[in-house]
């Protein structure tokens, strides 16, 4: 990076680059800051500051009286980041999983310029319902591409021991860092409706979400089709 950046900002671009190589795995401990920051030419007031942008970032992870470690996508990484949905009261729950159906396919326009492929370059179609107290809350139609997932199948995706993004993360090594939403109102078709257990014509949110690896790589892509009978979506922005 050049010169005029401040070190601290060279430094977390350094740390961020040894993430993406692999050189700690999700959930281990990095070495003492001391350590580290003699591993990066900087003082240790630079390397915290430089940690603490990757820990807003959530690719770190501070524990009190344990150290620093790599972010990994556990449920409750996914829960605090990835699921935005709360009840009336304004708390979360993790949603059941339910696979409805697992397919290979071509991807359209739409998709793939979504997921940076050539038309018809060959995704995985999978459609998803997650629900809560057995209530279903959300239709999710996934797309992501063979060449990340080569050896996905029905079984490896159903009986995955975590979320989704867990399974990218432990089998295949790749890890969401960030995720692009755009909603609209939408009024849902006869099949989904059917699924979410909604009366036609029945209003949903309409979310596309596209998630995102190191250097803004597509992972994949979903539309989601939410029922907001008894639940809302919670978007929080700015720092806490």
């Amino acid at each position: 990076m050049p010169r005029r950046v401040p070190l601290y900002k060279r430094v977390r671009q350094r740390l961020a680059a040894a993430l993406e190589k692999g050189l700690w795995r999700p959930g281990e401990a990095l070495p003492p800051e001391p350590m580290l920051a003699k591993r990066f030419g900087a003082s240790v007031g630079t390397l915290r500051k430089a940690v603490d942008e990757l820990v807003a970032e959530n690719l770190l992870v501070r524990r009190q009286g344990s150290g620093t470690y790599v972010g990994s996508h556990t449920r409750d990484t996914m829960l605090a980041r990835f699921f935005p949905m709360v009840d009336r009261a304004g708390d979360k729950r993790l949603p059941q999983s339910w696979l409805l159906s697992f397919r290979r396919g071509r991807a359209s326009a739409a998709i793939a310029a979504l997921l940076h492929l050539p038309r018809g370059a060959p995704v995985f179609e999978i459609d998803n319902l997650l629900s809560l107290d057995d209530e279903p809350l959300i239709l999710d139609r996934i797309r992501l591409p063979h060449a990340l997932f080569p050896d996905l199948t029905e079984a490896i995706f159903a009986e995955r021991e975590a979320t989704i993004y867990a399974l990218y993360q432990s089998r295949y090594g790749v890890t969401v860092v960030r995720t692009e939403e755009s909603i609209t109102a939408a009024l849902a078709e006869e099949r989904a409706c059917q699924l979410l257990r909604l009366t036609p014509p029945a209003p949903v949110l309409r979310v596309v979400r596209t998630a995102y690896a190191w250097h803004s790589q597509p992972v994949d892509t979903r539309v989601r089709l939410i029922a907001t009978r008894r639940h809302h979506y919670r978007s929080v922005l700015g720092q806490r």
